[in-house]
């Protein structure tokens, strides 16, 4: 009997170990920007593939705001398969998204009456290992519920992505709270570069990793994401390519 036990015993702790050793193999898949200069900063050399990461504007107006939708629009253009776009602001510009590689054709969009109800789509859409990716803009992100939302995309492989919004300057604070996204991402929208005849360049932007798990942060001067979702540094920092970049120990690096 006790040979039979242990037996059963041993099995169980294969099979679990069987269990830990496939998510972490799918954590290292990961979606490259394709610019080298970025992807090298981070683990795997891309942005980790079932996994919660979180974005921001730098600031509270709607200029950075948007600049962060279409940052999150780019990366769920760069996969393959439809998107849940999870809402509880009817301003999201569809046309825009597009512009950023995202069509409408690809995208669910889900508009909830309150934060509850959207992270509960958030989580939902996670789990169901149909999608590609499942973005979701919040105000708030506990740490719990963020535990939850990682775990989800542990298990089905599906990158998510929380875009973080505020109604009110005083709930920006909770940006800086711990959360368990395997990245934290902060864009800002910089004046675009000077054409040589009339009109608007392409939009520009301060890409800040503010953390990674087991990586560095450091921020970038990137031109925004064009129509395949792709970025591209910019010029000015093209040019300084051979300077090394300024960098800070992630607070879970």
């Amino acid at each position: 009997m006790a040979a039979s036990s242990t037996h059963f015993v041993l099995s169980e702790l294969r099979e679990r170990v069987a269990r830990l050793e496939g998510g972490a193999t799918r954590r290292r898949e990961v979606l490259p920007f394709g610019v080298p200069e970025i992807d090298r900063v981070l683990p795997g050399g891309g942005l980790a593939l079932g996994a919660l990461h979180e974005v921001a504007g730098g600031a509270n107006g709607a200029v950075d705001g948007a600049a962060a939708a279409l940052w999150a629009a780019g990366v769920a253009a760069r996969t393959r398969g439809r998107v849940l776009w999870c809402v509880t602001r009817q301003d999201l510009f569809a046309p825009s998204l597009a512009q950023a590689g995202l069509p409408p054709g690809r995208v669910i969009y889900v508009e909830a009456g309150d934060e509850a109800a959207v992270l509960a789509c958030f989580e939902e859409g996670l789990r169901h290992g149909g999608l590609s990716a499942v973005v979701a803009e919040l105000a708030r992100l506990p740490m719990t519920s963020s535990r939850r939302l990682q775990l989800a995309a542990e298990a089905s492989g599906t990158l998510g992505i929380a875009i973080r919004r505020w109604r009110r300057p005083t709930e920006a604070t909770d940006f800086g709270q711990p959360t368990a996204a395997v990245s934290r991402w902060r864009v800002s929208a910089l004046s675009s570069r000077p054409l040589p005849v009339p009109g608007v360049g392409r939009p520009r932007w301060r890409l800040e990793l503010l953390r990674v798990r087991a990586g560095e942060s450091a921020d970038f001067e990137v031109d925004s994401c064009d129509a395949k979702g792709r970025l591209a540094l910019s010029a000015d920092m093209a040019d300084r390519s051979a300077t090394p970049q300024t960098r800070r120990i992630g607070a879970d690096g």
